[in-house]
């Protein structure tokens, strides 16, 4: 009998922004790809270039040729994975639609639903308010329907991924304070990008920890903007982003005030072994989500180099203590490009991850 695997057909695909963090992760995952193939690799470089001079791990794996970023080359494939720079992909999704491509975004450029507010956090206008419209949140734990039908799915940031999956559950089903929510968040220094600056050169990072943008990251409208979905109201975190002195990985501690008036007798009261148990229901068949029992949390160690979301919960009092940790360049970035284009294609969801 011919595997039910061996039945699915091949697809091409390309990276843009091939030497970024994200791209050099997406060219890793895709080579061991079953149901992909790698036919092209882009970058703003003037030269063409090896892609095994740019990366010497990929030496004997991959004959691809880096080429300047350029609409043409793209043509080629059926799905495009654009891995660029805020404000860059406007330039491409409309040409790369109009061909009848698909395309998944790992820019902010089309996560924000109102282009005033995406003016607001990357300084820039939005060109492209048609297909914003179109484009699709790419959180498969909460949008797998209309991912698997789009055409344009904006991949998440990863902040906002660890953040909206922690507390999902919780204003989904009404048993948290929207006003509450408080995320302590750290970063790994890879979750800035590829860039030089005073600030990510070794001597400044190595034995330090800091926070940065406190309450003014541009990933804070992303996560209201969901959340406030699932809450079907208006939701404004506090966000406190840190920068910790590792190359990736994100943990975030996220603080919630139960909403106990949502509970209808006593033994409805909102506990911790009881939240535990909400959690693993609601997440019972994502195979990227795993929740820990109780008085077991997650480290970033746990989760660096996979595509997991590790969640652990304590109930405090009046309050729930989320931990969450998620890999920024895996599901933070190109694993969870990676599991919508097996969502959108049809593919096992895991498939390459």
């Amino acid at each position: 009998m011919v595997s039910e695997f061996k039945q699915i057909k091949a697809i091409n695909v390309c990276i843009a922004g091939a030497t970024g963090y994200a791209g050099e992760e997406l060219i890793s995952i895709l080579l061991c790809h079953p149901h992909a193939r790698v036919v092209g690799v882009f970058s703003r470089s003037d030269t063409p270039m090896p892609i095994e001079e740019i990366y010497p791990k990929f030496k004997n794996r991959t004959n691809l040729k880096c080429q300047q970023l350029e609409i043409a080359g793209m043509l080629k494939a059926d799905l495009i994975f654009l891995a660029l720079p805020h404000t860059a992909s406007m330039e491409f999704v409309p040409r790369l639609l109009a061909k009848g491509k698909r395309v998944i975004d790992l820019s902010a450029d089309y996560r924000l639903k109102n282009s005033r507010v995406y003016e607001a956090a990357y300084k820039h206008k939005h060109t492209d308010a048609l297909n914003l419209r179109k484009a699709v949140y790419g959180l498969p734990e909460l949008y797998r329907l209309n991912i698997k039908k789009a055409s344009l799915v904006a991949n998440p940031g990863c902040y906002p991924t660890a953040a909206i999956l922690a507390v999902a559950p919780l204003l989904a089903l009404g048993m948290a304070e929207p006003d509450s929510i408080i995320i302590d968040a750290k970063s790994g220094v890879t979750g800035a990008g590829r860039k030089a600056g005073d600030a990510f050169f070794y001597s400044e990072i190595n034995e330090d920890f800091r926070a940065y943008k406190i309450n003014n990251h541009q990933h804070m409208p992303e996560i209201n903007q969901e959340l406030s979905k699932l809450n079907r109201d208006k939701v404004e975190v506090t966000f406190v982003p840190h920068l910790l002195p590792i190359n990736r990985g994100i943990l975030e501690t996220i603080y919630v005030r139960k909403n106990n008036k949502a509970t209808k007798s006593p033994r409805d009261k909102v506990t911790g072994s009881r939240i535990i148990e909400i959690y693993k229901r609601f997440y019972k068949s994502e195979p990227f989500v795993r929740v820990r029992a109780e008085g077991d949390f997650p480290k970033i160690k746990d989760v660096v180099g996979t595509n997991f979301c590790d969640i652990g919960i304590k109930e405090e009092k009046d309050k729930v203590i989320i931990v969450s940790a998620i890999d920024n360049l895996v599901k933070g970035a190109a694993g969870q490009a990676v599991q919508n284009m097996n969502i959108m294609c049809g593919f096992p969801e895991a498939a390459g991850l």
